[in-house]
């Protein structure tokens, strides 16, 4: 796999999780408040189409995953 289907992966699991945790009627609700990282993680996403740029696929290729198109 490539640094961007790993960016890629690594958001959408993030966002899962956090909807999971932010969800009233979910088993693993815990408060409303993850849904900020939700947010987040979809500013980054849109952030980081506009100016091609991404921290966690630094972090990625620092640990010798091959950068991709």
């Amino acid at each position: 796999m490539t640094s961007w289907q790993f960016v890629r992966m690594f958001a959408g699991i993030v966002i899962l999780v956090s909807l999971a945790l932010a969800i009233p009627g979910s088993p693993l609700f815990v408060s409303p408040w993850w849904l900020a990282l939700t947010a987040f993680v979809g500013a980054n996403l849109l952030q980081s189409s506009v100016t091609r740029w991404c921290p966690l696929e630094i972090v990625l290729r620092k640990f010798g995953i091959r950068p991709g198109c």
